[in-house]
């Protein structure tokens, strides 16, 4: 872990000065001292407008400037160092820019999204951040696409059904077909592979577009750990199966790293989450707790209809946009729980809960050993 000092510039000088120099030396080579692990600190300087900039410092003195500042809060704060790669703009971002102008925009070619979960939220997510203009996207999805998925996967085709592509692969291709410039990296792989689940950690925002509870509760821990905003999008379509339709509703919740969490707002169970680890590390105890009534059965499909889908992705990504852009007239605190219901016609912003418990304490932990601080018995 490293040590970050933060302090203030109140007449707006926007960058180190000649005592901040002399005085993060001074602090620092202290502290490389006492941990002599010869991993870097940082120092940064809050103006009072409240924009930031910052830098390393290594442990033979060395001071690199940060790429990147994020605050993740109910608005989302990002400041870009002004001698670093910035993103140009283009003709095809025009009617974008029209709406959000040049700052947002050039936000938005910055940003690295990931998109767990390519399916039916998953993809109507994407196409939208493709065709908004963020610069790179991480794609996470362990299947293939099939011909059940044509009813609602935006950007597969019958050509991916008949050789079996990997949705993700899919929609790599469909994206830099449109030619926005959106970059891609495609990871056709499960969410529990280490090496998948790191890449979450450089994401600027992370979309779960997942049913399962398990991938669910997992997102909501690599976020605390590496304190990047969660969208987490989840739709309820229940169905008879002869044209009786008893549910329709979707839910968008914005987690905080340090604040409350799915569990602690009631969206997921404990009792759900151990059937479906129990059912994924050791199918036969499931089946057997199963048949012997101690743990309820995990669902495994449910209804899906596109419209619904398109619905429920459209309102996260509005909802990401309000945070990186802010113009609600209220606050946008009180959009952190969002549930819509087609079949009784509401919209509703629930309250939110107290800080996790469990995970609030560990935000901002990052790397250690286990990962994730959770320990696997697979």
């Amino acid at each position: 872990m490293a040590v970050l000092k933060i302090h203030s510039h109140p007449g707006y000088y926007p960058q180190f000065s000649e005592v901040d120099d002399e005085s993060d030396l001074e602090l620092f080579k202290a502290l490389h001292s006492w941990c002599d692990d010869g991993l870097p600190h940082g120092s940064a300087v809050m103006l009072p407008g409240g924009a930031m900039f910052g830098r390393l410092i290594s442990g033979s003195g060395d001071f690199t400037p940060l790429d990147r500042i994020s605050v993740v809060g109910d608005d989302i704060l990002i400041f870009e160092h002004l001698e670093g790669h910035q993103a140009e703009l283009d003709e095809v971002q025009l009617r974008t820019r029209q709406t959000f102008g040049d700052r947002t925009s050039l936000l938005l070619a910055g940003l690295t999204v990931a998109i767990i979960g390519c399916s039916g939220t998953g993809s109507w997510v994407i196409e939208q951040l493709a065709r908004l203009g963020v610069g790179r996207l991480i794609l996470i999805d362990p299947k293939i696409a099939e011909a059940r998925n044509l009813n609602r996967i935006i950007g597969i085709d019958g050509e991916d059904v008949k050789h079996n592509e990997p949705k993700v692969f899919a929609l790599k291709k469909h994206i830099e077909a449109m030619g926005t410039g959106t970059q891609v990296i495609a990871h056709h792989g499960d969410i529990f592979d280490e090496v998948i689940a790191r890449q979450l950690a450089g994401a600027d925002v992370i979309f779960g577009c997942m049913d399962s509870v398990e991938g669910r509760a997992w997102l909501n821990r690599i976020a605390a750990f590496y304190l990047v905003p969660y969208f987490d999008l989840g739709v309820r379509l229940d169905a008879d199966g002869d044209g009786g339709i008893s549910t329709v509703c979707g839910n968008v919740n914005y987690i905080l790293p340090d604040g409350s969490s799915l569990m602690s707002r009631g969206c997921i169970s404990s009792d759900a989450l151990r059937a479906e680890t129990l059912r994924r590390k050791h199918p036969e105890q499931y089946e057997l707790e199963l048949q012997d009534g101690y743990i309820k059965g995990v669902k495994v499909e449910s209804p899906a209809v596109v419209s619904i889908n398109g619905f429920c992705a459209a309102m996260a990504v509005n909802e990401l946009l309000a945070r990186l852009h802010p113009y609600r007239s209220s606050s946008n605190r009180e959009h952190r729980r969002q549930q819509f219901d087609l079949k009784n016609g509401f919209w509703n912003q629930l309250d939110d809960s107290e800080p996790c418990p469990l995970l609030s304490r560990l935000a901002g932990r990052g790397d250690m050993k286990p990962f994730l601080d959770a320990v696997s018995d697979a």
